[in-house]
């Protein structure tokens, strides 16, 4: 599986930004796909996961409420849509694949097995 994240981009405070992962290979349905994101100085982290079949959502607390996380099976995506957003969500934003069935462990960084290249978002106060 190949992954290719888009959709960052500068905004203000407040405002909106929908990311989205293209992933390539047959496989695509049965991987569980995860969003990740890495400021400057700090450690990766964990944002929004979604299960193949869509139906069991996880967010870390900082951003429940404000990022929803969606996938398309037949458009290969998934996306991120963010809004609400603040300063503090500046970072780079990943997105990942793993084929863990258990869904505790989506909040792990290494339990993924395929990344994407990252997508710079940069919040304005």
């Amino acid at each position: 599986v190949q992954l290719q994240a888009s959709g960052g981009g500068l905004v203000q405070a407040g405002g909106s930004l929908r990311l989205s992962c293209l992933a390539s290979g047959r496989t695509f349905s049965r991987y569980a796909m995860g969003w990740f994101r890495q400021a400057p100085g700090k450690e990766r982290e964990f944002v929004s996961a979604i299960t193949w079949s869509g139906t069991k959502i996880y967010y870390a607390d900082s951003v429940k409420g404000r990022f929803t996380i969606s996938r398309d099976i037949a458009k290969n995506t998934v996306y991120l849509q963010m809004n609400s957003l603040k300063p503090e969500d500046t970072a780079v934003y990943y997105c990942a694949a793993t084929r863990d069935p258990n869904s505790g462990n989506y909040y792990y960084s290494d339990r993924y097995d395929y990344w994407g290249q990252g997508t710079q978002v940069t919040v304005s106060s």
